[in-house]
């Protein structure tokens, strides 16, 4: 069996000063082998809660999906706390690769429109369920789990900083006025996304999402530049 080898770990404090582990079990070092099998266990853990939600996902369900045993599994995590933190780094590296590379191309008009057309239809394959594979664990951990939420806190800055870099680029760039808080819109644009995908798993269907996006949208318009409004209207026509 692998053995790890701890590292150095440094707390650190989240936005609300409280103290967190920085460095959760996770991040210890393993053999290629070892970390084939804990990528299994976190992968398994991540489908059971993205369906099931934290609560109602236990240790032996995750075995089970994951076809480990128990000695296996706390070899790698020391808890159900910890494995659910991987799970979080889990899920943010998949959204963030669901939308790549148009999420990291944010640099125009026409971008922020195909990305809003790639989430729109990344909700339709999977029929309107399951919402966002992170903002769900946010609703069950945020207010009772510190560390989780310091992980939720970080996985939401992952998704929202390619957003405020593409707006800061259209506004260097002079495609937005130099007076834009691209920083406020970025994060309006994440707000509507969430909220976006609350709704459309609820009412099972997209039109809450697009329509959360595309008033966001239409909010950033206001602030480009004549040139840009010239230069975009049969492109911004087509939305």
């Amino acid at each position: 069996m692998d053995q790890p080898m701890p590292e150095s770990q440094t707390d650190r404090t989240d936005r609300t000063g409280a103290v967190v582990e920085s460095t959760p079990q996770a991040a210890r070092k393993f053999t290629a082998k070892g970390l084939a099998t804990r990528a299994r266990i976190v992968a398994a853990a991540a489908e059971l809660v993205f369906a099931h939600g934290v609560a109602r996902t236990g240790i032996e369900d995750v075995q089970r999906r994951a076809g480990v045993s128990a000695s296996q599994l706390y070899h790698y995590f020391t808890d159900k706390d910890d494995l659910i933190r991987a799970v979080i780094a889990h899920q943010t590296d998949g959204i963030l690769a669901a939308q790549r590379p148009v999420l990291d191309e944010l640099d125009s008009f026409d971008s922020l429109y195909r990305w809003r057309d790639l989430l729109v239809d990344l909700q339709e394959q999977r029929n309107c369920a399951g919402g966002c594979p992170i903002g769900s664990i946010a609703a069950e951990l945020a207010d009772n789990d510190p560390r989780a939420r310091a992980d939720l806190v970080d996985g939401f800055e992952r998704w929202e900083a390619p957003i405020r870099e593409g707006l800061a680029r259209m506004r260097t760039r002079g495609d937005l006025r130099p007076d834009t808080d691209t920083d406020a819109l970025a994060l309006a644009l994440l707000v509507a996304l969430q909220g976006g995908l609350l709704l459309t798993q609820t009412r099972r269907n997209t039109t809450p999402l697009r329509t959360g996006l595309d008033a966001v949208l239409a909010h950033i318009r206001t602030y480009a530049t004549e040139q840009t409004q010239h230069r975009d209207h049969s492109s911004a026509g087509r939305h």
